[in-house]
């Protein structure tokens, strides 16, 4: 039989009390008002009579350690090498996910919910130690979306600076202004997502952002003083109009700097867009050339990665100091306001 680990959630850090038990989250633009036992959109976030608690604090689905140009980054501390690091759960849902088990984390969410959770649990003290003991100069946050589980980044960000590391923050930027401007502090490098200038594409592939909404958090980033990189996976027939990258160049021209990076990426067939074919080539390229005509001068064709992925499927404690076989025990919150059941299970429905 599994030894079960009691472990006390953590609360949400950004939330707001409604009436009748119902809570917004306010950590990303969904502003989910979720009810009592029910969970948001990205699945992470539950309410227990009226207050909202992280299900994924310090939860982690994956580690690696890379270089920090394959997030892709290029223009910060290029040469070094970054311990990337996710969680699990999302605020989009991609039709073309290759992080399904991991960005979504349906299944390891639902457990973690119910208490029956064998997914690695890692403290932020401990990570911190783990990166400076593996030798890299800096931790990202990355895989899944990392506003949904914010105040274990946070945490971690805080450390890492301290310690000397740098942190980078890869994202698809349906941030909230007000997530934005707590993690900001500690939060070196912003690699985001420009998936489209279209709404429909939004609506259509990786609902529900808006082409404003994603660019408003990017620019307010770099506001903010986060050195800011963007990327565009270029799905054939969907996001691959020429003029459509001239816009996306002109925009980071315009708003980030002409000198600003922009990473070009190949889309590959995934999910629900297994049907679609990789990009070609030429597409890629010639959405560099929109780059240059917009007088962007770094601009970076990747034709063999479409997202950052973890190469190595080693588990985590591979990567962890802690020889600790609490590492992997059942997770079981040692609240007893839900009862024996645990936390219920009830989905998020849009209000």
């Amino acid at each position: 039989m599994s030894k079960l680990t009691q472990y006390q959630l953590v609360k949400t850090r950004l939330q707001e009390r409604l009436s009748n038990g119902t809570t917004r989250c306010n950590l990303c633009l969904w502003r989910c008002k979720i009810s009592h036992g029910q969970r948001g959109f990205c699945q992470a976030h539950v309410n227990r009579n009226g207050t909202l608690y992280n299900l994924s604090y310090g939860i982690l689905s994956s580690i690696n350690i890379d270089r920090i140009e394959e997030k892709p980054v290029r223009h910060f501390r290029p040469g070094t090498r970054v311990m990337s690091v996710g969680s699990y759960g999302c605020s989009f849902r991609c039709k073309g996910c290759h992080n399904l088990e991991i960005s979504w984390g349906v299944n390891a969410l639902d457990a973690l919910a119910k208490g029956q959770s064998k997914a690695a649990w890692v403290s932020a003290e401990s990570l911190v130690e783990s990166a400076l003991k593996a030798d890299v100069q800096g931790i990202a946050f990355t895989y899944s979306e990392p506003a949904v589980w914010l105040e274990y980044v946070l945490d971690v960000a805080k450390i890492a600076k301290q310690a000397g590391l740098y942190t980078v923050y890869v994202s698809n930027s349906y941030i909230s202004d007000e997530a934005l401007e707590l993690v900001a502090p500690y939060i070196d490098v912003l690699c985001s997502d420009i998936k489209s200038m279209r709404d429909d594409f939004y609506q259509e592939i990786c609902r529900p952002a808006t082409v404003k909404q994603v660019l408003h958090c990017i620019k307010k980033a770099h506001d903010l003083g986060i050195h800011v990189e963007t990327r565009t996976n270029i799905i054939p027939g969907k996001n691959d109009d020429p003029e459509q990258h001239y816009q996306t160049a002109c925009w980071i021209r315009d708003n980030l700097g002409k000198d600003s990076p922009w990473h070009i990426t190949r889309f590959f067939p995934a999910y629900q867009l297994s049907h679609i074919p990789a990009t070609a080539e030429a597409s890629l390229f010639g959405a560099q050339d929109q780059a240059k005509k917009a007088g962007l001068t770094n601009s970076y064709v990747y034709n063999d990665k479409g997202c950052d992925c973890a190469a190595e499927n080693q588990p985590v404690s591979h990567y962890i100091n802690d020889n600790n076989a609490s590492i992997n025990e059942v997770k079981q919150c040692a609240a007893s306001c839900c009862g024996d059941e645990g936390v219920l299970l009830k989905k998020f429905e849009q209000v």
